[in-house]
């Protein structure tokens, strides 16, 4: 089978690594990387021996597939152009900047049936991995994705650069319908929204609180999922998991904390995670996500299985992600109707604010009395 001609969009960081880890792939041929700064295509392309280009539309018709991993804002325009020339298209979280554009790119797939992959990088953690199969029926589910300013991505606020992973993990894992959303955020260093919580709540019953800053002085990216019959809890940037679940005594219903004597109490504190909650750790393999990403997008090219994270599963984190930031616009810091509003704190006045439709808020100059 001859090789998948592929292309790098984008070589900024992120798509740097992309062009990398290609190169690491033998059913995978780089054809080439792109970008509109001259200085950073030719750095790529001199350190991988590939050509490079200002843009993609010299390479139509030369490649089977592309990553794209530009700015958010060029997404829609970079993707749409692929799909109509045939090309399969992975393209970087977030998918677009807004549903409708997604919805289109999910057509024009369909319509060419093309391989479209969203890069929700996490769904391949190999943390994650690990605990999947011990996770049910998520009841509740809290993440923190936190870390410094990266002076990257600050097209896009923290939900769309980073809170979205765990947006799309946490509906991976809930297949109920997303049924309400409160939000709150604020904007610290650029235009966007650099802090930001959620609370989504699902027809189940299953509650999400997710938390995310890119001004935090500690980096975490981390989950807890809790179900009926256990407890886990992943760390993506360390790569670890653990599974907690009741012991005998508890799922038994024998163990009554009122009637123990000071013994015993001291017993159930010393052997708390050990007998009557045991908490294990969970064997967590070695892989490089980006590299299994890549690796499965050109597996469903050659037809031999389906991406996890489809065009489909791309829109719905992007539909969420949509309602919290409607959620955060429509925050009243103070809660009156003049007061800040939004990741701003922006003061909005009333259309009219009183007999005189008066367009100040001023006071008129009293008269002088004689």
């Amino acid at each position: 089978m001859s090789k998948l001609r592929l292309a790098v969009i984008g070589v900024g960081h992120l798509g740097t690594i992309h062009a990398r880890l290609a190169r690491q792939l033998p059913e995978v041929e780089l054809a080439g990387v792109v970008d509109p700064s001259p200085e950073a295509r030719a750095v790529v392309s001199a350190e991988l021996g590939v050509p490079s280009f200002a843009d993609h539309q010299p390479l139509l018709g030369q490649i089977d597939a592309a990553i794209i991993a530009t700015p958010t804002r060029l997404h829609y325009a970079v993707a749409a152009d692929l799909l109509t020339h045939g090309v399969h298209v992975f393209v970087e979280k977030p998918m677009t900047l807004n549903v409708g554009d997604a919805d289109e790119l999910i057509r024009l797939a369909a319509d060419s049936s093309l391989v479209l992959q969203v890069g929700h990088v996490e769904r391949f953690n190999p943390a994650l991995t690990a605990a999947l199969p011990q996770i049910g029926e998520p009841k509740y589910i809290d993440a923190t994705r936190s870390g410094p300013y990266s002076c990257r991505s600050t097209d896009i606020g923290v939900v769309l650069d980073l809170m979205i992973h765990d947006i799309d993990v946490a509906l991976s894992l809930v297949p109920d319908e997303l049924t309400s959303v409160s939000a709150l955020g604020a904007a610290v260093i650029g235009p966007n929204e650099d802090w930001a919580q959620a609370r989504l709540t699902f027809a189940g019953g299953c509650v999400v609180n997710l938390s995310a800053s890119r001004v935090a002085w500690q980096a975490q990216r981390s989950m807890q999922v809790v179900c009926c019959d256990c407890i886990a809890a992943i760390d993506y940037a360390a790569r670890k998991a653990q599974v907690m679940r009741p012991g005998a005594a508890i799922q038994q219903g024998d163990l009554d904390v009122h009637t123990l004597s000071a013994e015993e109490r001291t017993h159930l504190r010393e052997h708390l995670f050990t007998e009557y909650l045991p908490l294990a750790d969970l064997n967590v393999g070695e892989a490089n996500a980006l590299l299994e990403e890549q690796r499965e997008f050109a597996a469903a090219i050659r037809g031999e299985c389906q991406v996890r994270v489809a065009g489909e599963d791309g829109r719905r984190a992007l539909d969420a992600a949509e309602r919290i930031l409607a959620e955060i616009a429509a925050h009243r810091w103070d809660g009156t109707a003049v007061g800040p509003i939004g990741p701003r704190f922006e003061s909005r006045e009333p259309v009219l604010l009183g007999p005189h439709w008066q367009t100040s808020r001023r006071p008129a100059a009293r008269r002088k009395a004689g």
